[in-house]
């Protein structure tokens, strides 16, 4: 069947960052990435107003030929792109596992570098080009160990799969095109990698809302802080990591600004640890007292208390167990500093 550049356009339209027109053009693994990364974090999907045209004609010229090209042992050409997809969706895939499997036995040298492997396979495989998965894995098992228990460890460990993806990479063997299979069964294997990628993350935020929120915040402001010599640029990054949050405002009835939002992430948090109400007992708070308070009555403490102006022998264990409650509950608010 014929492709039409037209009904390629208004899917991308409708449906671009879910993979729509990628579903539609048989390119099963671009559907796949763009499911997981809403379009490529949105970046790949406006790039691609200027592609379709090229993705319609290579269909096209795969359903005439069969895909009966001539199999050719040189590598495709390197692409900056592809290499620069490659780390990023390795990195996100293994901040989901860090998110949602990290309570896993092996997970630092089996589940995270399997996951990193995972994403960056997938960016390789898009289009007609792939990669040894094998290899892209086994370089991803070498690197995990190195950084072992360390928040930062996607990254190396994209970066070594990437670098091994690049290393190997080659056009995929001749086979039917993926556009003339039945639809169902495409669906069906889509679905069970979705549901793979999905389901742990899900888990996560449904029976860990608090750890998570914390984790991503964190995430969110470790990635800012990369930027701080570009104030500028920090800013257009913080905007656009910010636009989910945004939209979330405005589905619960907040418009633009986030206060609706904001009383929905209070409820998610109401629940007090035990080493919280520790803590708000060090600062002689209650358990509603808000950011500003808690501020207020830590610098009140830590001036009565510090050392240098306290002579008492326990002035010091005193102001160390004042420091510490305050940084407790400074963590729980710490979801609501991007604002």
């Amino acid at each position: 069947m014929v492709k039409s550049v037209m009904v390629a356009y208004a899917l991308w339209a409708i449906g671009g960052p879910l993979g729509l027109h990628h579903l539609y053009l048989g390119r099963d693994s671009h559907a796949l990435l763009w499911m997981l990364t809403l379009g490529g974090f949105g970046f790949g999907w406006a790039r691609e107003v200027i592609r379709i045209p090229a993705y319609v004609g290579e269909a096209n010229q795969d359903a005439e030929s069969g895909r009966k090209r001539p199999h050719t042992t040189v590598p495709p050409p390197v692409s900056p792109i592809r290499f620069g997809g490659q780390v990023c969706v390795g990195i996100y895939f293994g901040t989901v596992a860090l998110t949602g499997l990290n309570s896993l036995s092996f997970f630092y040298l089996i589940v995270l570098p399997l996951c990193v492997g995972a994403g960056v396979h997938l960016v390789s495989s898009v289009g007609q080009q792939t990669s040894d998965l094998q290899k892209t894995l086994t370089a991803c098992l070498i690197t995990s160990p190195i950084f072992y228990g360390s928040t930062l460890s996607p990254l190396p460990i994209s970066l070594a799969a990437s670098v091994t993806a690049v290393q190997h990479r080659r056009f995929k063997t001749p086979r039917t095109p993926q556009g003339t299979q039945e639809l169902g069964p495409r669906l069906y294997r889509l679905g069970l990698a979705w549901l793979a990628f999905s389901a742990p993350l899900g888990y996560c935020v449904f029976h860990n809302t608090t750890a998570t929120l914390y984790y991503l915040a964190d995430c969110v402001s470790a990635l800012l802080d990369i930027f701080w010599f570009v104030p500028w640029l920090r800013s257009v990054l913080e905007y656009i990591l910010l636009i989910p949050y945004r939209i979330l405002c405005a589905l619960t009835g907040g418009g633009y600004y986030e206060e609706t939002w904001k009383k929905v992430l209070e409820i998610l948090l109401r629940e007090y640890t035990e080493r919280e109400k520790e803590a708000l007992q060090v600062l002689s708070l209650e358990a509603e007292a808000s950011l500003e308070e808690i501020t207020r009555s830590y610098r009140e403490l830590a001036k009565t208390w510090h050392p240098d102006h306290n002579p008492r022998k326990d002035a010091e264990a005193t102001f160390v167990k004042i420091q510490e409650a305050y940084e407790v509950l400074l963590q729980r608010h710490r979801p609501h500093r991007f604002k």
